[in-house]
């Protein structure tokens, strides 16, 4: 069956976790009562993602079950953006879907780390994320960088997920990757791409916004502004669209990765 998804685009409040979760709930009510199923934030949400030294401090290892009181309370999935302590002094950038029972269906840490901002505030993940099923539609997540790798989207729809979700920090001056490279990993993989940014700045970083839920043919389905427009996003993503897409186009079943 369909299920309908929203996307929190929002500058949040950089370092302030009790700011960003009371935003965060707001959003969730609201997408809640918009008939969406599952809400989505930008990598990092709920701490911020560049502020530098206060990572460590803000990092603390209840802020799942704090996402998940939200989810509870609004009664819908929230996948979202936040540091993930690993208790040796270091961070990860990671990302935790939590059911709207308040269970947490998945735990994943960023892959491909951007950068020296990235490396030096994060460790890196080693595995690729199981697929999660969610009333019947079979859902990857990947974290911002991630996605910009072709292997990682290919992997995910190798595995017959129907979509991938994509919190995302996008900055100046990568606005193309959110308008030209988002389509093209939905068409070549005949997959949904939800690829949620922040807006506005942060320390320094003016992100791009420009989030959006483009379908399998590459068709934009619900998006947001710039770096000013804040605000969800909802679209429903439809299994057999994914089914259908994949007999339309034959990439998938036309690739000889023996030669590659």
């Amino acid at each position: 069956m369909p299920v309908t998804v929203a996307g929190l685009q929002h500058p949040g409040v950089p370092g302030d976790v009790e700011a960003n979760l009371h935003i965060l709930s707001t959003a969730a009510a609201s997408a809640a009562a918009q008939g969406a199923r599952i809400l989505v934030t930008p990598e990092m949400f709920v701490t911020g993602y560049n502020i530098g030294n206060r990572l460590v401090e803000v990092a603390t290892p209840e802020l799942p079950q704090r996402v998940a009181k939200i989810a509870v309370d609004a009664g819908i999935v929230i996948v979202a953006g936040l540091p993930e302590p690993m208790g040796d002094g270091t961070v990860a950038n990671a990302l935790v879907v939590v059911d709207s029972d308040g269970s947490v269906l998945l735990n994943y840490r960023k892959t491909h780390l951007f950068g020296d901002l990235d490396r030096s505030l994060f460790v890196a993940g080693n595995a690729l994320p199981d697929p999660i099923e969610i009333d019947g539609v079979l859902f990857s997540f990947l974290i911002c960088y991630d996605v910009e790798f072709p292997e990682t989207v290919r992997a995910a729809a190798l595995r017959g997920v129907d979509a991938v979700i994509v919190p995302t920090a996008q900055m100046e001056p990568y606005g193309h990757i959110a308008e030209h490279l988002i389509p093209v990993r939905a068409w070549e993989n005949q997959v949904y791409v939800v690829y949620v940014n922040h807006s506005g700045e942060e320390h320094g970083l003016r992100y791009v916004g420009l989030s959006s839920i483009v379908d399998p043919s590459g068709t934009t389905l619900a998006s947001l502004g710039g770096t000013d427009a804040d605000g969800l996003m909802i679209a429903t993503i439809d299994p057999a669209v994914t089914a259908q897409a994949r007999l339309d186009n034959p990439y998938l079943r036309d690739r000889r990765p023996e030669l590659y």
